[in-house]
């Protein structure tokens, strides 16, 4: 029987029609504007100012807090401007507006194609070169990895779990670079393994890819015959289901362990991280390279020319777009991410993040909401949510401003999948409804851990 979560998960088609799309170079853009605000936490600050030139792989921002990043030029070329530009969301944040001038990399990045499998043995070195080279969660959550890597003193890290399940429809980055990156994603989970001092890797796949399956059990046995660095690594086939990429859903499919409420992974002694995070931190390690680009899947329905592109972080969605043929006839909204948990994109204008995995296509057909009628109570929401919750309560909560009871009831553990607004036959709007109940008493709960001034 294959591992998966034990509770709720929903069953949407996978339409993975840009699967068989092997990875392709989008070629640089004339123009990039880099985020100083692409990773959880504080936002970067810009240390470039106009006329300023850069190297490909340069840093243009550092970090400004502990859960923060460093943030690389993408391109070679002349700093045009530092200033606010909307990002994928339509908000005005920092921007490193850079004119592409050929493509000169810093010194000291390997760009060659040569393997390289000797696991350093310094771990101070591993996670310096992953702080330093900006690599942060490539999941969504944008993480940096370098924090994760390195758990409070109260707090052991049991196992090391890489998450390739990509359980959202549409989505096949993931997939493409267990196809063909394998190698370079185990080697990153070696470096990992290293760092956090775990004897077991599990690296969690859903049974729908059992090419990548293939790929990735492949590469984990010739690197076991290599070194024995790359011990205790496994493969893990999971049932088709999701969220069972969530973080929580797949610690419960591969350690059979429940996260408690607000807590973290590492309380019950996992750290997970994704595919591409291991391959970044193949690529930081190995190679000293920051992100400067990554794999993004261009796709819907609607759309002839399905892709996975590697992109160059802070290239225009609208030059993605252009490139691939133009918006198709029937699009009525282009999405960053899946159909799940995606945002909208508020602005075609707006560039990629280090974390952008799709842009997908949806008709109106789609996107457009049904009537909505009274909900009769029939639990299908509670049944289908991941995280245990009763979705018809709160949403009837948040209604009525019942700030307490929403967090007696325990909104702030909703992870957002749409599971309830998938399966609910009346058509509630019930994730928007809960997302903005969240975010309000999460500001509470933080308001009373604050410091006074």
């Amino acid at each position: 029987m294959k591992n998966t979560f034990s509770i709720g998960g929903v069953h949407p088609n996978d339409s993975k029609i840009s699967a068989d799309c092997a990875i392709e170079v989008l070629p640089a853009p004339k123009t990039v504007y880099i985020s100083m605000a692409q990773h959880l936490g504080g936002p970067a600050k810009a240390i470039v100012a106009p006329g300023d030139k850069v190297k490909t792989g340069q840093v243009i921002g550092e970090p400004t807090a502990f859960i923060s990043a460093y943030v690389h030029s993408s391109v070679s070329g002349t700093v045009k401007s530092v200033g606010l530009r909307k990002d994928l969301a339509g908000i005005p944040v920092i921007h490193v507006e850079i004119d592409v001038e050929g493509d000169e990399w810093m010194e000291g990045i390997d760009t060659s194609d040569r393997l390289v499998t000797e696991i350093p043995q310094d771990k101070s070195f591993i996670i310096d070169r992953i702080k330093n080279n900006g690599v942060v969660g490539l999941g969504g959550a944008t993480f940096p990895t370098n924090v994760k890597l390195c758990p409070p003193p109260d707090k052991k890290a049991e196992v090391l779990i890489l998450n390739g399940a990509e359980c959202e429809p549409y989505l096949t980055s993931d997939y493409r670079i267990m196809l063909e990156k394998s190698e370079q994603i185990v080697i990153g989970a070696a470096l990992m393994k290293k760092v956090l001092g775990v004897e077991r890797t599990v690296i969690g796949i859903e049974e729908n890819k059992p090419k990548a399956i293939e790929a990735m059990k492949k590469a984990v046995s010739s690197l076991k015959a290599v070194s024995g660095d790359y011990s205790g690594i496994e493969v893990m086939t999971l049932k088709k289901k999701y969220p069972q990429g969530g973080e929580k859903q797949l610690i419960d499919a591969v350690m059979h362990r429940q996260v408690r409420s607000m807590g973290l992974p590492i309380d019950v002694g996992a750290v997970v991280q994704n595919v591409a995070t291991s391959l970044a931190v193949y690529d930081a390690v190995q190679k000293n390279r920051p992100i400067v680009d990554n794999t993004v899947t261009v796709t819907g329905d609607c759309f002839s020319r399905q892709s996975n592109l590697l992109v160059r972080v802070g290239t225009p969605v609208s030059y993605i777009i252009d490139y691939l043929g133009g918006v198709p006839e029937k699009a009525v909204k282009v999405v960053s991410g899946g159909p799940m948990m995606g945002k909208a994109i508020a602005n075609l204008d707006a560039a990629t993040l280090k974390g952008t995995s799709s842009v997908l296509f949806l008709t109106e057909e789609q996107t457009k909401r049904k009537p909505q009628s009274n909900c009769i109570r029939c639990g299908k929401c509670a049944d289908a949510c991941p995280m245990g919750l009763e979705p018809f309560l709160l949403n009837k909560l948040a209604k009525n401003g019942m700030m307490d009871e929403l967090e007696a009831n325990a909104v702030q553990d909703c992870i957002e999948c749409g599971c309830c607004l998938y399966s609910c036959p009346a058509n509630i709007p019930l994730l928007d409804v809960i997302r903005l109940a969240k975010g309000d008493v999460i500001r509470i709960i933080r308001s009373r851990t604050a410091p006074k001034k």
